[in-house]
């Protein structure tokens, strides 16, 4: 995909006509004053960085689990490099900048211990009770678990920002409200109710490059973890021509070059096409749409930061080859049954016994509760859990804990 580089931009000119403006933010839920230093995007980026959520990344699985080496990515690394790929992608097409931060760097913050395993888990046990989604827990994390001002519960995002952490992946209802893949999750529900987020809309477009930059972060990384590991090698490489094509490059270039800068090569090539691929692509959606300002781009009935036809299907085969040789290898499997049965057994001894929980504010009037607002509040806490702490609270509960390792 052809890039016009004179549309770029570079940190340096003005926001382009769709992008989201901080100065005419739909605002918060509970009115604030505005700060003399930061725009309001620029202050949304900030309290998600100093949220507990966030902290607790360092210690909750992206694919491998932290004990099996310092320099495997965890959830709190995947989500820097996500929000450094947004940015970039935000920065040359004139968006705002933290807004795509600040959706990227919140995006997974309703992630359980142990990562989706967690999360599937942890669905199961809440069937009866509404199930469980990350994404609709980052938005009780942001508007209702995190407790650390004192007039509001949360960190009182913006709309923009919530639109973008709830809509990121496009919109969730149709116009008359039916869910367009299953029920939409009842939190998002009830706090649309307040705040209406517009769910049968696309977000806007610093929303939409935080989340392919998801795309194109995980499937680097997750290639760069998998040579680590040894689950991949070189050759598995070879069935993805794009990347066979990419090791030819860096191969004739550097004929002698030691396997770690090898794989470095490899991979900062990757996240250069895949950005420049997606660039083009926005470009090109946006000169034929030709938003005017960014509510045009939620009304324009399709996602505009994308993928050419060319590199969705190399992303297909990446994530084709990941899934064969790591996801479902046996024994990333069995660390993933490991994993489900202390989230299953942890909320099932929770649930029995909410005084396994501690004190306030998870016991305070729990008796009270019928038995799906029980079982909402272990999930919160459950859900909160780092792996570390999940399997340390697992020992100590339980005979036997399954080794994650």
């Amino acid at each position: 995909m052809t890039i016009d580089r004179s549309a770029l931009g570079f940190g340096d000119v003005a926001l382009a006509v769709y992008a989201c403006d901080p100065w005419t933010s739909r605002g918060r839920l509970f009115p604030e004053a505005d700060s003399l230093t930061r725009s309001p995007f620029q202050r949304d980026r900030d309290r998600i960085i100093h949220t507990t959520a966030f902290r607790r990344l360092k210690h909750k699985t992206q694919v491998f689990i932290a004990q099996d080496g310092d320099h495997y990515r965890t959830r709190l690394t995947h989500t820097i490099e996500v929000a450094q790929v947004a940015r970039s992608l935000a920065r040359a097409l004139r968006l705002d900048e933290d807004l795509a931060e600040g959706v990227a760097l919140v995006h997974d913050f309703g992630h359980t211990p142990f990562g989706h395993t967690g999360e599937d888990a942890l669905h199961e046990k809440m069937t009866d009770y509404g199930g469980f989604d990350h994404n609709a827990q980052s938005l009780r994390i942001v508007t209702s678990l995190e407790r650390r001002y004192a007039d509001f519960d949360g960190i009182n995002l913006t709309w923009e920002a919530l639109e973008g952490l709830v809509k990121h992946n496009g919109p969730l209802q149709t116009a008359d409200g039916e869910g367009l893949d299953g029920p939409v999750p009842q939190p998002i529900i009830d706090y649309s109710r307040r705040h209406d987020l517009w769910l049968s809309t696309h977000a806007s477009l610093e929303a939409q490059v935080a989340a392919i930059a998801d795309d194109i972060a995980y499937n680097t990384h997750d290639i760069d973890d998998g040579l680590r590991s040894g689950y991949l090698t070189y050759e598995m490489l070879e069935e993805v021509p794009f990347l066979a094509g990419l090791m030819r490059e860096v191969h004739d270039r550097y004929p002698d070059l030691e396997a770690a800068r090898f794989t470095n090569e490899i991979m900062r090539r990757q996240i250069t096409a895949m950005v420049e691929d997606v660039i083009g692509v926005t470009q090109a959606n946006l000169r034929e749409t030709r938003p005017e300002n960014a509510d045009e781009v939620r009304l324009c009935g399709r996602t505009l930061a994308a993928f050419s036809p060319e590199m969705s299907e190399i992303d297909r085969q990446i994530k084709k080859l990941l899934f064969g040789h790591i996801y479902r290898h046996p024994d990333i499997m069995k660390i993933r049954a490991g994993a489900a049965q202390i989230v299953s057994e942890l909320f099932d001894a929770y649930f029995a016994d909410p005084a396994l929980m501690g004190s306030h504010p998870w016991t305070d009037g729990i008796e009270a509760l019928t038995p799906a607002q029980r079982a909402r509040h272990v999930a919160d806490y459950l859900a909160g859990m780092t792996d570390t702490y999940a399997e340390k609270t697992h020992r100590q509960l339980f005979d036997h804990t399954p080794e994650l390792r």
